[in-house]
């Protein structure tokens, strides 16, 4: 059972995917698998290659997929592993996507990933969603606290998009920035998602 938040993340997501046209896709920190079970029903996608560093997670999607029909389950392979580490099975895919899980990774190592996803993977489309801090006080945040124990961070609007700007010019990449799962007129939403397409493609040509 998700929430509705999660449920406007995932929509999210799923929109920019299907309009990229990719047919083949990273869901990197996919853990139960959430949006990687919708995608493996998309007729378009050929090849999904889900990551994830827990075990247990990646069992209960096994667990899952097994619902699905055999067609839909052949495309789909799952790596136990690190998103950092970009090793070469995650090269040449169309689009990643990273939903909720930049703010599991500890600051210093963001500059890690970036490495691992805009220089070695390359996909054409990179698709990230992290917390808004600003929407924490709607959802019942103390100050100063965070909404997972897990997080290690969660960034405001401003800072989101300053350190995706920097990826996107560092990288090669065009970017856009967007409020989703829910929009308060002064807080945002309680998500943000940022979408990054190698600038010059036709990927990029057709969203400007």
């Amino acid at each position: 059972m998700t929430t509705w938040l999660h449920e406007q993340r995932l929509d999210a997501a799923h929109r920019i995917v299907r309009a990229s046209g990719a047919s083949s896709v990273l869901d990197l920190g996919c853990g139960d698998g959430d949006l990687l079970v919708r995608l493996a029903t998309e007729p378009q996608i050929e090849r999904i290659v889900g990551v994830d560093l827990c075990g247990a997670s990646l069992n209960r999607l096994r667990a899952r997929l097994d619902a699905l029909t055999e067609e839909a389950t052949a495309r789909v392979d799952l790596v136990l592993g690190s998103m950092t580490e970009g090793n070469s099975r995650l090269t040449g895919f169309d689009c990643a996507i990273l939903i909720e899980t930049i703010e599991h990774i500890a600051p210093d190592r963001l500059s890690t990933l970036e490495r691992a996803i805009f220089a070695r993977m390359r996909p054409a489309t990179v698709v990230v969603t992290t917390p808004n801090a600003e929407f924490n006080p709607l959802l019942g945040v103390p100050p100063h606290r965070f909404r997972h124990a897990d997080h290690r961070f969660e960034w405001d609007r401003a800072k989101f998009r300053r350190w995706a700007r920097g990826v996107a010019a560092r990288g090669g990449y065009a970017v856009t920035c967007n409020d989703i799962a829910g929009r308060h007129p002064a807080y945002g939403g309680a998500s943000q998602m940022a979408v990054f397409k190698i600038a010059g493609s036709s990927a990029d040509r057709l969203s400007a």
